[in-house]
């Protein structure tokens, strides 16, 4: 792996071509033939320029000097404000990859670093997420480009299709028709030739899928995008772009569980890079093309911070404005949360559309504020149930009012910060050859510069690059902290070579440090808000589906990747990386308020094992030792997964 910014990379980051600003002037050639002719033989998508002469993540790497921060940030388009040193750090390692392949990335490199706003966070139900796409969808004008890893016929995907409907029914009444595009990963036999396939409409439209056909929708141009590199390239990417003026990271595929998820909506420039991640990863012509194409996100468009509505959600110092431990929601209408009934759920069933961030938050916290004799649990396990139609009944006491669960999180206006998009490309050989990626590199750059604190929260953390960083961090006095969740795809990682179970890597963890050490590696199992222990995810009540490391509370990735084997090797992946201690500390507060990991959840620190006040481990955990046939339990656990049956 290259140790310095070559010239060539610094030239790609700095004169301003792209595949976007390209596909602006022939938006009827295909965004593959543009990257192509931009950065060489392999395209968008393919491998001829991934370097496979590093089967393993350098252990050491020399630290950038001052001269070569300054010329990582002259390769991003910041604005006024200098990115931190952190990460100037991260960013400068993860264009480190780009000189065997610019598109590593999967963004062109004159837009892997920008700039932008963050009006809003979601940490919660996977439906908390979905209804605030379909709101989105549904406000939209012309255009939606909708990515997913998978997508299941549900009521969280009849969200999203009544939100299609909807945007076909408020087109027509301006007389305009709207584009939308929807790529996902559903492995099909055809790949093996052509791994971007288009997806006929009496496929998508089927029952397993169930996507509008087009005649529900006339005035929405719907085109279906399936990808997937054979064997294990997986498309695990789940973002959308709205109008070219917002975008959305988030964790979640598009189907109904009980994962915990979290979503990130962002504004400005940094949406021009989502844009451009975009088209690479549609790769073939887009028929009909976007419309808004030539129309780049324009600077200083942040349109969420110019509504009244959203303004009136947060006092003269910038706070959020609570009543009674609520979110104190001025809506659109002019009533307030603490003078409305409860509303009526959004649901795939039961659309109710609202028309601001405002007016969504009202209408979910007004679902988990008690009335009456309630309990604020009970109310939480309501919502926490919904997804699955569970009746899992809660068990956690009654928290205190600046505790309560609030999905979804707006921040305050703020002045644009540096953002970078640091993902990866999708590799589908059943080696380990592609790890020198934008994603991986910025992670372990983030630890290995971390001088007070990092946190993570994912569902698995096995990947054999990332654990010696823990451990060295650990070892130099940083508190550590990570989440994961009881027995997350515990089959599929008890594969060989695939990591192995949250409990055999937090027992070898705690093992690989000395007595004094392991004071500062601090593991927890999720535990949901309204539960006082963490519920093995085989019986699918409980579980936690978030990707989040927050380093030194002030640089923060957010997004698709997860800490484990698959993500680190072979997916490709979509993260944004930020610089903002007043976002990053949000985050943490959200994933404190949202969930009960913190109180309920910490392993031992001698061994690494969670359990009760009894001392007895949670029902369902297979340990520490799973035994020496566990790998045959890995091949059922692979199958189910192929399946979709199992998660990811």
């Amino acid at each position: 792996m290259a140790t310095h910014i070559s010239e060539k990379v610094y030239n790609y980051c700095t004169d301003r071509a792209s595949v976007s600003a390209a596909y602006a002037r022939a938006p009827d050639t295909p965004p593959g033939k543009i990257a192509a002719t931009l950065y060489g033989p392999g395209g968008a998508t393919g491998d001829r320029n991934v370097s496979v002469l590093e089967p393993k993540a350098s252990k050491d790497r020399a630290p950038a000097t001052p001269e070569d921060l300054e010329r990582a940030y002259q390769c991003g388009r910041f604005g006024d404000t200098r990115p931190s040193e952190l990460f100037l750090r991260a960013y400068h390692d993860a264009l480190l990859t780009l000189e065997h392949d610019p598109l590593m990335g999967c963004v062109s490199p004159s837009l892997m670093g920008s700039r932008g706003c963050l009006p809003l966070s979601i940490v919660g139900s996977i439906v908390d997420v979905c209804r605030h796409m379909s709101n989105l969808i549904a406000r939209a004008e012309r255009e939606v480009f909708l990515a997913t890893n998978f997508w299941l016929s549900s009521e969280s995907s009849l969200l999203i299709c009544d939100a299609v409907r909807e945007l076909s029914r408020r087109a027509g009444g301006r007389g305009v028709k709207a584009v939308v595009k929807i790529i996902y990963d559903r492995g099909h036999i055809k790949q093996l030739v052509d791994n971007h396939t288009l997806v006929p409409e009496e496929s998508y439209s089927s029952k397993a899928v169930n996507m509008p056909h087009p005649l529900e929708i006339p005035n929405v141009d719907l085109q279906v995008m399936n990808y997937h590199r054979p064997m294990l390239g997986t498309f695990h990417s789940k973002f959308m772009v709205v109008d070219r003026k917002i975008a959305i990271i988030s964790s979640n595929n598009i189907q109904s569980n009980d994962n915990c998820e979290m979503a990130t909506h962002l504004e400005g420039p940094i949406v021009d890079s989502f844009y451009d991640l975009c088209l690479i990863s549609w790769d073939k012509k887009l028929d009909p093309p976007l419309p808004l194409h030539n129309k780049p996100n324009t600077e200083g468009e942040y349109p969420t911070f110019q509504l009244e509505s959203f303004l009136s959600l947060f006092d003269s110092e910038g706070k959020v404005r609570t009543a009674n431990g609520n979110v104190n929601v001025r809506k659109s209408d002019g009533t307030e949360t603490q003078n409305i009934e409860r509303e009526k759920t959004h649901t795939g069933p039961d659309p109710h559309w609202d028309d601001s961030i405002a007016d969504e938050i009202a209408r979910v916290q007004s679902g988990l504020s008690v009335r009456g004799n309630e309990k604020k649990m009970d109310r939480v396990a309501i919502h926490l149930n919904e997804a699955t139609h569970l009746d899992l009944k809660a068990t956690a006491p009654e928290c205190d009012p600046a505790e309560d669960m609030t999905p979804l999180i707006p921040h305050a206006p703020h002045e644009p910060f540096p953002i970078a998009l640091v993902n990866r490309k999708p590799w589908g050989a059943p080696n380990h050859a592609c790890v020198n990626t934008p994603q991986n590199e910025a992670w372990l750059s983030c630890i290995r510069n971390a001088k007070s604190s990092v946190f993570i929260q994912t569902p698995n953390l096995n990947a054999e690059p990332l654990l010696p960083e823990l451990l060295a961090a650990c070892r130099r006095g940083i508190t550590v902290v990570y989440y994961v969740c009881l027995g997350y795809n515990d089959a599929g990682e008890l594969l060989p070579f695939q990591g192995g179970t949250n409990e055999m890597v937090s027992s070898k963890l705690y093992a690989g440090l000395e007595k004094d050490e392991r004071k500062n590696l601090h593991v927890h199992f999720y535990v949901g808000k309204d539960q006082t222990k963490p519920i093995h995810n085989k019986f699918k009540k409980r579980s936690c589906h978030i990707k989040l490391m927050v380093v030194d509370e002030y640089v923060g990735i957010q997004g698709n990747g997860n800490q484990d084997t698959q993500s680190w090797y072979h997916s490709q992946e979509a993260n944004i990386m930020i610089d903002s201690p007043t976002i990053c500390k949000a985050w943490l507060d959200g994933i404190r308020r949202n969930q009960n990991t913190h109180l309920y959840g910490a392993v031992s620190q001698e061994d690494g094992v969670w359990r009760d006040e009894n001392g007895k481990e949670a029902e369902g955990a297979i340990g520490k030792n799973p035994g020496k046939f566990a790998w045959a339990t890995g091949i059922v656990g692979a199958i189910e997964r192929v399946r979709g049956a199992g998660g990811f």
